[in-house]
């Protein structure tokens, strides 16, 4: 059986943590895998969004696999840190925009996974939580950097330090995630939020994804020097032609990402 599940309908690949037995939880098999798979996706022209999630319903993912990390030493748990803080790494890095497709609950690593992602769907009966300080750890994979970045210092200081679950319906008020719904629609709703972006210029996509993430984190001129440098990109593609043809006949616009 297959760790990691991957799959790619209609531009859009559907990776899968297929651990549902241990509530997809993350051990070095796994972190190997997901490397593999966001590395293949980083280097494919055909896909144009990725939807990760978890098999079953009750978990996206509960993070480290504890049961594993028990066994190892401290160079074997150092390497199982720094594989997945670099694979969480790499899917903030995609240049296609992600989806967290979020099944079910999300701590620890499952969190800081969904952290690493564009946006989040999640399910209404979720729990979500850095919940590494009460295991005497603290998060490793991007917890302490990228949620202070989304909710502010004070807020995320409070859910890492508590080692505080929220609701699903609280992170959507906090802006962690984009929707709460009921999990039957979750695979549904993130697959329809991505075919809702799939059918823009895919190069366009990926640009302003660029600018976004690469001009939040600075000055506001550096950041306008960055989204000219993405906007250049698209001007002699074949789809700003093809949308503005599409415009003058009044008809839908066919994208080839070319």
């Amino acid at each position: 059986m297959s760790v990691v599940l991957y799959e790619v309908i209609n531009h859009t690949a559907i990776v899968t943590v297929n651990r549902p037995d241990v509530l997809n939880c993350f051990n070095y098999e796994v972190l190997v895998r997901l490397q593999e798979v966001v590395d293949q996706i980083a280097a494919s022209p055909d896909v144009r969004i990725v939807i990760f999630t978890g098999a079953g319903e009750k978990a996206f993912s509960a993070g480290a696999d504890l049961k594993e990390r028990k066994t190892l030493d401290e160079q074997e748990v150092k390497r199982n840190v720094k594989a997945i803080r670099d694979v969480f790494y790499s899917i903030g890095n995609l240049p296609q925009p992600t989806i967290a497709a979020v099944n079910g609950h999300a701590l620890g690593g499952g969190f800081e996974w969904l952290l690493a992602c564009d946006f989040s769907i999640a399910s209404e009966n979720a729990l979500l939580g850095l919940t590494e300080t009460s295991w005497a750890i603290i998060p490793g994979a991007g917890g302490t950097q990228r949620l202070p970045r989304l909710i502010g210092e004070m807020k995320a200081k409070e859910m890492i330090f508590t080692a505080k679950k929220i609701s699903a319906i609280e992170a959507v008020e906090l802006g962690i995630i984009l929707k709460a719904v009921p999990v039957a629609d979750v695979l549904p709703k993130s697959l329809e939020l991505a075919a809702s972006i799939s059918k823009n210029g895919p190069i366009a996509i990926r640009q302003a994804k660029y600018a976004i993430t690469k001009g939040i984190n600075t000055d506001l001129e550096s950041a306008l020097s960055i989204e000219t440098e993405a906007y250049e990109v698209v001007i002699p593609t074949t789809d700003r032609i093809e949308a503005l043809n599409a415009f003058s006949e009044k008809r839908e616009p066919i994208f080839k990402g070319l």
